[in-house]
């Protein structure tokens, strides 16, 4: 696979302390994708590429969280360190953050309901710079990664997830693999540092 600046974007999903060894919700080995992908943003980086790191960005109260009818424990709290992006994390400066999850009435996993600082919506960005193509890594394989990658084939987009930058949080045992299954099902490919030449 070649990287196109004219078409092709990385969107990195919530690489965020709370999702990492430690955090509030923690992905069993999280960081281990870390170094991996800051390699591929140095990669879209020397390519000119876009590249966006969503961010969980909830309020105090949400429906998201159990103590407000949700399935979560509070995480990714607005201005906390858990809503931080893990320390190892090198994003060159280029990199837009989109955040979601603002509202308190929505779960937002997916990053196509992320919004930048102007209040544009991600896919909105995306379409406006005629993007075609998203390389998806991140956390949670299994939630916001899976549900970014259904939505952006949803809206017309071709999606590569890399399957080396990505984790699961298996709530239930086989909810990573079974979300693999579904965004291949849904038109996905998958692809790996390899596959970049990198």
């Amino acid at each position: 696979m070649q990287i196109d600046p004219t078409r092709d974007a990385l969107v990195v999903v919530d690489l965020q302390n709370d999702f990492c060894p430690g955090g509030a919700l923690a992905v069993r080995d999280g960081d281990t994708i870390v170094p991996v992908v800051n390699r591929y943003l140095e990669r879209f980086e020397k390519a000119g590429a876009p590249m966006f790191l969503t961010r969980d960005w909830h309020p105090e109260v949400t429906t998201h969280f159990k103590a407000y009818g949700g399935i979560w424990p509070p995480h990714c709290v607005q201005g906390t360190r858990g809503a931080e992006f893990h320390p190892g994390l090198e994003p060159p400066a280029r990199a837009e953050v989109v955040s979601k999850g603002m509202d308190p009435t929505q779960d937002s996993y997916s990053a196509f309901h992320a919004e930048d600082e102007s209040g544009r919506t991600l896919p909105d960005v995306l379409k406006a710079r005629g993007i075609r193509r998203l390389y998806v890594g991140g956390l949670a394989t299994d939630y916001c990664v899976r549900a970014s990658a259904l939505d952006a084939l949803n809206e017309g987009f071709e999606v590569v997830v890399l399957t080396d930058a990505i984790g699961a949080v298996d709530l239930k045992p086989g909810d990573g693999a079974r979300a693999l299954d579904e965004m291949r099902s849904a038109g996905a490919t998958f692809g790996t540092m390899n596959d970049l030449g990198i």
